[in-house]
């Protein structure tokens, strides 16, 4: 790429953005943030080297992505922001992921009504988010995409019956393909139905979820299971404290 000119370059640019923001994704998904880190820098710095607004937009939505993980509300925020202040040079896709990931920087921070009014105006969206690059497609891809958002956010701002309506109806729509999807939203449907004070079915959900994050070694599961883990606190000393011990017990020999 050192040698190389014009829209040559321009192409060698975009493909290594992409690819720095998969890695970016698989170091997060192990629930290695440093590394995450790292390689969402790496996007950041390529995307504005390229000097493509749309790829700009996508690594500052990255970068928040981590920041989420993070529990940094006000930095998801910040970013978020950035990449929305001029939308007109940005395409719907892109503004879709930024105003869905500035929802998450909302409930870190208690918003309630900034996460509904976000996703509710990304929505419109959707429809329009039909353009050709191959990165950033999970909104085109993802059965119930906004409400996957709006159920992870609820869960997160402690709406536990709100929640787990939404990951009922979501996990309804989840492809029999989308496996590692399934299992963390099973693990965020699971908490929720603790924080619901629905124990019986929070470990019930736990089962497949546990299942799921086996076979898959799935880092991003784990972490799942751990809140579910904390949100049956109440129940710890109780029988069905017991039953989510040997439940997660597969996962915490692996651990």
């Amino acid at each position: 790429m050192r040698s190389a000119q014009g829209e040559t370059r321009q192409g060698l640019l975009r493909v290594s953005t992409a690819y720095a923001a998969l890695v970016g994704w698989l170091y997060q998904d192990a629930g290695d943030m440093a590394g995450a880190s790292f390689w969402r820098g790496v996007t950041q710095e390529i995307a504005l080297r390229s000097r493509d607004p749309h790829l700009i937009g996508y690594a500052l939505v990255n970068q928040a992505q981590v920041r989420t993980d993070l529990g940094d509300g006000l930095g998801v925020i910040d970013l978020c922001e950035a990449a929305l202040q001029d939308t007109g040079r940005v395409m719907p896709k892109v503004r879709i992921m930024a105003m869905q990931q500035q929802a998450h920087g909302a409930s870190l921070v208690g918003d309630r009504a900034a996460v509904d009014r976000l996703l509710d105006d990304a929505d419109p969206l959707l429809g329009r988010a039909d353009d050709e690059r191959p990165w950033g497609n999970a909104c085109k891809r993802t059965p119930g995409y906004l409400e996957v958002q709006r159920a992870t956010c609820y869960g997160r701002l402690g709406l536990g019956a709100e929640a787990s309506t939404l990951w009922t109806q979501v996990l309804g729509a989840v492809p029999s393909t989308a496996h590692r999807d399934r299992g963390v939203y099973l693990a965020r449907h699971a908490t929720a139905a603790a924080t619901a004070r629905e124990p019986e079915q929070a470990v019930a959900i736990a089962r497949e979820a546990v299942q799921i994050a086996v076979e898959t070694r799935s880092a991003r599961m784990r972490q799942e299971l751990s809140a579910l883990e904390r949100a049956m606190q109440p129940w710890h000393d109780a029988l069905l404290g017991r039953d989510l011990t040997e439940v997660l017990a597969p996962i915490a020999e692996r651990g």
